[in-house]
């Protein structure tokens, strides 16, 4: 069996509200077991014997948009790859007036783009670095939606192919 963490884009923001319990149960009615979320931001931790990753990620998706009425988004992550996208995080954790954000993506091609706004940074607001099938992102809280990468990652090019997680989140996601 091997262990997964769905990390669901957009859920309980913007209108898109699921209650835990129902959002485990679609889980469950897929046939995944030991199924968990972990906070109410869709994130959900659970067991599976299936192999074929790309085809339970299209199951997910239209479950939970079934289930929810919502065009559904989900990046499937192996739990024990968590710790290494933590351990990647190439910042400092300690300044509590920034937030420590991981961008996981869908598929690679898109870092290029992402990264296209690198070098017009403010690195007084914010700093990015590209990890493996990830983007590190640090900015000053009060600034993630202000900042030019927080505008230029809100593009609806990147909607379907990326989500965000707090790196404390991740932690939680481990224990």
């Amino acid at each position: 069996m091997a262990q997964l963490v769905a990390l669901l884009r957009g859920v309980n923001v913007g209108g898109i509200n699921i209650k835990m319990a129902d959002l485990k149960r679609v889980f469950e009615d897929l046939g995944c077991s030991d199924v968990r979320t972990v906070l109410a931001s869709g994130n959900v931790v659970f067991s599976t014997d299936t192999r074929d990753r790309s085809a339970l990620k299209r199951r997910i998706e239209a479950a939970l948009s079934a289930a929810f009425g919502y065009e559904a988004w989900v990046i499937l992550v192996p739990r024990a790859d968590l710790k290494h996208v933590i351990d990647g995080y190439p910042f400092g954790e300690e300044d509590d007036t920034l937030q420590p954000w991981v961008m996981f993506l869908a598929e690679p091609d898109v870092l290029a783009d992402l990264l296209s706004v690198q070098a017009d940074l403010d690195p007084a607001v914010e700093r990015l670095q590209a990890g493996e099938g990830v983007l590190y992102w640090e900015v000053q809280k009060g600034q993630t939606v202000k900042s030019l990468f927080g505008k230029h990652s809100a593009k609806p090019r990147f909607k379907a192919l990326t989500t965000t997680r707090n790196i404390r989140t991740l932690r939680k996601l481990l224990d």
